[in-house]
């Protein structure tokens, strides 16, 4: 089975796409996925701050091109990740740094540091970084 480790590092609309995108794409071809977010990848998967990700300055114009080609909501995507059983890890450090706690985000993360994510990783086909 193919195994893919994805980092999600940053915490834009188009980088929750690039993330989502691929992990569900990779689940539902039958391979094991894991997303780690940490620093502003935390906004992936947080309560409230993924119902409104910032779009690139000029940019504005790609939502209403997701709506017209019917592109899926980053929470539909969620929900297909989650179905599809992807791993959401949120970074310990980066929520002790940020004062956030497990209650702040989306049900059905786990919460792990950089080794539990190594631990993971170790031995995936596929490591992508966002």
């Amino acid at each position: 089975m193919t195994k893919v480790a994805i980092i999600a590092a940053n915490g834009g609309l188009f980088d929750a796409y690039k993330v989502f995108n691929i992990a569900t794409a990779a689940a539902a071809s039958n391979a094991e996925v894991g997303i780690f977010f940490t620093f502003e990848g935390l906004n992936l998967i947080h309560k409230e701050g993924h119902k409104n990700l910032p779009i690139p300055e000029g940019r504005e114009h790609f939502q209403e091109g997701f709506q017209k080609a019917n592109v899926p909501s980053i929470e539909e995507l969620i929900e297909i990740a989650k179905d599809l059983g992807v791993k959401l890890i949120a970074c310990q450090m980066t929520m002790d740094v940020m004062n956030l706690k497990k209650e702040d985000f989306i049900d059905g993360i786990e919460v792990g540091g950089a080794a539990t994510f190594i631990e993971y990783a170790k031995d995936a086909n596929i490591t992508l970084s966002f």
